[in-house]
């Protein structure tokens, strides 16, 4: 009987919720809710470690823009129910969708950000990109996509974008208030920054592999290449299966290359020793390398690191260049980010009448 009582009380909830929700108006003010608000979050569920690399630089932002108010984090690549929705849509003031590349021209088959009609029904243009990128190279979104981007993305403020090629597919897609902000993770790349990085090779080397763009000719080619020219060469898991595919390379048990744990702690303690640097495939684990001041070199395998380096000048090339990676190590390398900074200026201005106007004031010290 225990187990029918709970099945009832649950289905009891889901009615009332879904009653709750077909009200034509938010059951709170939320103009009186300013404090209150939520945050997509990349990493709940993730298989990928760069997605707290993603959430690290949207949080340190969001926190610069909004220092009194409460972030409550929902989850962009799981399933919600409908009591989040609710919940979403009574009480956040506003809703950021926190990076990585969750847009695609076919969310009715693929969507890793995983929303849908109800969305569009009861979080109609509530939803801001904040440094979101597209999936892959696509055709011209299709209809269902487009009625959905229209529903779900606010008309009233800007959308952050990481790159012109997931402006220019929104723009197609009918959604016209979005700027190329460039990632959030490179916003405190500046000049100054820029030139603390060192110019010449180091003596370690940290890289990694993508299991899901497998390529055995060049990722061996880019390991031996490492091993012939640095003393330790230490691997970061950041992908779920990427130590199975170190492992189907043959290279999990060579004495001078040392997997790290698949955690970002564990990635930032490498990264702060004192003469390391990064050549490898992700994108994010490279940033993270100029975030700590290490010299960087990024193997593109898709879209994502190809956009950003035609974008901003980071150190990209694609994998199947592995041959000049040799000229990377053996030459001086000056790190130079140009960022978009008039977008990014446009873009966190827009919420300067929030924090001015409608946030209160709360003191930080006791």
């Amino acid at each position: 009987m225990s187990m029918l009582s709970y099945l009832y009380t649950v289905n009891k909830r889901r009615v009332i919720t879904l009653k709750k929700l077909l009200t034509d108006t938010p059951l709170n003010d939320l103009s009186q809710s300013s404090t209150k608000i939520g945050v997509m979050d990349p990493t709940i569920g993730t298989s990928n470690q760069g997605d707290f690399i993603i959430k690290d630089a949207v949080t340190q932002h969001l926190n610069s823009l909004f220092p009194e108010a409460f972030f409550t984090n929902y989850p962009s690549q799981l399933h919600r129910q409908l009591d989040s929705v609710l919940q979403q849509r009574d009480n956040e003031r506003l809703l950021f969708v926190a990076g990585t590349n969750l847009l695609s021209s076919n969310m009715d088959f693929y969507y890793q950000w995983k929303i849908g009609p109800l969305d569009a029904r009861f979080l109609k243009n509530r939803y801001i990109l904040f440094g979101v990128g597209w999936w892959q190279y696509q055709p011209a979104t299709n209809p269902y996509t487009r009625w959905l981007y229209k529903n779900v993305l606010s008309k009233h403020y800007l959308h952050a974008v990481r790159d012109s090629y997931t402006e220019q597919k929104l723009r197609e897609s009918g959604i016209a208030n979005v700027l190329n902000t460039s990632c959030p993770t490179l916003w405190n790349m500046t000049a100054d920054h820029c030139r603390s990085i060192p110019t010449s090779r180091a003596t370690d080397v940290v890289t990694t592999l993508t299991f899901y763009h497998k390529n055995v000719q060049y990722d061996k080619q880019l390991l031996d290449q490492l091993l012939s020219n640095y003393r330790y060469v230490y691997v970061w898991i950041q992908g779920v299966r990427d130590l199975d595919y170190l492992k189907e390379l043959n290279y999990a048990h060579q004495e001078r290359l040392i997997p790290i744990a698949p955690s970002l702690s564990a990635f930032d303690s490498v990264l702060k020793q004192s003469d390391i640097e990064y050549v490898g495939t992700r994108l994010h684990a490279g940033v993270r390398a100029l975030q700590h001041g290490n010299r960087t070199l990024i193997l593109a395998v898709d879209n994502r690191a190809l956009e950003i380096g035609r974008d901003t000048n980071l150190n990209v090339i694609r994998r199947e260049e592995v041959d000049r990676v040799a000229d990377f190590i053996d030459s001086d390398y000056k790190t130079s980010i140009h960022l978009p900074q008039e977008a990014i200026a446009k873009w966190r201005n827009q919420f300067s009448h929030l924090t001015e106007e409608t946030l209160p004031t709360l003191t930080t010290t006791l």
